[in-house]
């Protein structure tokens, strides 16, 4: 008797979730815009935020052209956004902004737009082209909205992205280093200062110039070194001018040092 009871109750479970699963597409395939719009936000308000992607996606065909539109098309990429689908919400908020420029919601969608493409920037090692992309839209995005409540998370973003800018640029040009190709390293290190004198690695990229320097020095001809150790020992001296105090002091005034010895 219990175990025909446990099955009756698996039967009448797995109705009801049927009935609750057809039901949902049944909604889905309605043309019932008040229907369908009241069920959006309410899957949206439970969290249930891919259900209600589909249904915004779903309404936007019978809402187009309406006073819902803009507010349906926005909502359509909260639910993306919210569902952690960042790619197709970027998608959403950028087709959004294009469609309705004056719309109460632009402001909003523009910042998540630009936070989606923060959100699919790479570790500083991979490729930084989007990197770039979310740096443009976020200065675009302050030059629309200068009073915008969202400037402290958009300086907080650019700078996070411009560190690691800064610090590819300077492990780039540190492989020529570690590969004791001193002379191409001396050539990099010096490029990427070039490119942005205010790198924030600059004391490390500094104390690599000079042991670019000296190294590159020691291991030429006799007849080069002379001239060669008159580069690293400019390259000291503006190292220790600018960081009298830095951690590589102890070992650049060692070589420095040698210099003498060298000179004679």
């Amino acid at each position: 008797m219990k175990k025909n009871l446990t099955i009756v109750s698996c039967l009448v479970l797995l109705f009801l979730a049927g009935a609750c699963k057809s039901q949902y597409e049944m909604l889905l395939s309605s043309v019932d815009a008040d229907a369908k719009y009241q069920a959006a936000f309410d899957y949206y308000n439970q969290g249930k935020y891919n259900k209600a992607a589909q249904l915004f996606e779903s309404l936007s065909v019978l809402t187009s052209g309406t006073p819902r539109d803009d507010t349906v098309q926005f909502y359509w990429g909260m639910s993306n956004y919210r569902y952690k689908d960042y790619y197709t919400a970027q998608s959403n908020f950028e087709s959004y902004i294009s469609r309705f420029p004056k719309s109460a919601f632009t402001e909003r969608a523009s910042f998540l737009r630009l936070d989606c493409l923060y959100r699919s920037t790479l570790r500083y090692e991979l490729d930084q082209s989007n990197t770039y992309t979310t740096i443009s839209a976020i200065t675009d995005f302050i030059r629309e909205y200068p009073n915008s409540e969202h400037l402290e998370e958009c300086a907080r973003i650019t700078e996070e992205l411009n560190a690691r800018l800064n610090r590819k640029a300077f492990e780039n040009a540190k492989i020529y280093y570690t590969m004791e190709d001193y002379k191409a390293a001396g050539v990099a290190l010096r490029n990427v200062l070039k490119d942005n004198s205010e790198n924030i690695y600059r004391e490390e990229i500094l104390y690599y110039i000079a042991m670019s320097s000296f190294k590159y020095a020691s291991n030429s001809v006799p007849a080069k070194q002379k001239e060669r150790f008159l580069v690293f020992r400019d390259d000291y001296l503006n190292f220790v001018g600018e960081y009298p105090e830095s951690a590589h002091r102890a070992e650049l005034d060692r070589l420095y040092g040698r210099l003498k010895d060298i000179e004679k």
